[in-house]
């Protein structure tokens, strides 16, 4: 039997008229911060090994730590501490300290006063390492009465969060790499997985919730639903019952794929590319982590990556990767792949550890 290729697929949902989602972009700014001295010089580090280091200097350092990010352009790991006794063991580890003013415990109080007062339709928070606050997003369709309510809420919070408006609004994905179709509506594939030896693909949550049994573009029938979360989380697992091959790898469009051999967890200022297939490549940075994002009607999406990708309707499921990375799954977000915007994806390796798979 010749068998049909299906890559990565991202939900496009037309017919459910579920759309888009993100927050207003987040800028590297240095508030309340220490830089390094200029004769400490941090080691250059990939995305990956920053990420070990983060890890490791989050364990060593205890409630000393208060975030990390990675730094593009010196290829260094950004480590913020409380105070100068930790300095030097960031340093001698080969990453740059920073001294912030708000501790991640402080941090972690202002996301549960947010969440007891200021659960609102249309509004994100994330906590943004590179400000030491936690960034409060409200989109176009929240009101002033609304808008008043965030603003008192943000400001008794004092310098641990801030308020921010966007032109976008925040809404689910539907569609992505390869599209996948079912019941009137499209996704995107994921990434390829296996559970038990079996194949099976990932995508988003908010796609397996209202499609069960799956097509490819050409209409042929190759899964059923496995598993599916959404709200709180962004994932769906859907098991092959067609006769398709199934490579672990991102359709590219460009008449090339990029191979998937693991997954990796997002780290702040990493350089990810996200494949879907209304708007197919599209490239940017992690922006924030652990983003909560409430699309309104009761859906409120926690644990996200944050990213300055732009995305369109069509594109949810689809693939975030880093390399040969995979790193997330397409949920949603504002703007479009025209005049910019931003992106919200559940992070992969939560979606493995909970479906029992593996990428290959």
């Amino acid at each position: 039997m010749k068998h049909r290729r299906i890559s990565r697929r991202r939900a496009a949902m037309t017919g459910a008229g579920i759309a888009a989602l993100v927050t207003a972009g987040v800028t590297f700014q240095t508030a309340n911060a220490s830089e390094t001295p200029a004769d400490s010089a941090p080691r250059t580090l990939s995305v990956a090994a920053a990420g070990k280091l983060a890890s490791t200097l989050a364990q060593d350092l205890g409630a000393d730590a208060a975030g990390t990010y990675y730094h593009a352009k010196s290829k260094s790991l950004v480590v913020n501490v409380l105070d100068e006794a930790a300095v030097e063991a960031v340093e001698s580890a080969g990453a740059q300290a920073r001294v912030v003013a708000n501790s991640l415990t402080e941090l972690k109080s202002a996301r549960t006063t947010l969440q007891q007062d200021a659960t609102i339709p249309g509004t994100s928070w994330v906590t943004d390492p590179t400000t030491n606050k936690v960034v409060v997003t409200a989109d176009r369709t929240v009101s002033e009465a609304e808008w008043a309510t965030l603003t008192k809420v943000v400001d008794g919070l004092g310098a641990k969060a801030e308020l921010k408006r966007t032109k976008g609004e925040f809404k689910p994905f539907i569609a992505g790499g390869d599209a996948i179709t079912g019941n009137g509506g499209r996704c995107s594939l994921g990434f390829n997985v296996t559970k038990g030896g079996e194949p099976h693909f990932l995508t988003a949550g908010h796609c397996t919730e209202g499609i069960t049994t799956w097509s490819d573009s050409s209409g042929n029938v190759i899964g059923e639903n496995a598993a599916s979360s959404f709200p709180d989380d962004d994932y769906g697992l859907v098991k092959y019952t067609a006769e398709v091959d199934h490579p672990s790898e991102v359709n590219l469009y460009d008449g090339s794929t990029q191979a998937i051999s693991g997954a990796a967890e997002a780290t702040v200022g990493m350089q990810v590319t996200r494949s879907g297939s209304t708007t197919q490549v599209h490239s940017g940075a992690v922006t924030g982590l652990d983003a909560t994002v409430n699309y309104g009607n009761g859906d409120i999406v926690n644990g996200l990556i944050q990213t300055d990708v732009c995305a369109e309707p069509g594109d949810s499921g689809g693939s975030l990767f880093s390399g040969d990375r995979a790193v997330g799954l397409t949920s949603g977000g504002s703007g479009d792949c025209t005049s910019g915007g931003e992106t919200f994806f559940q992070p992969v390796t939560e979606a493995l550890s909970a479906t029992g798979t593996q990428i290959g």
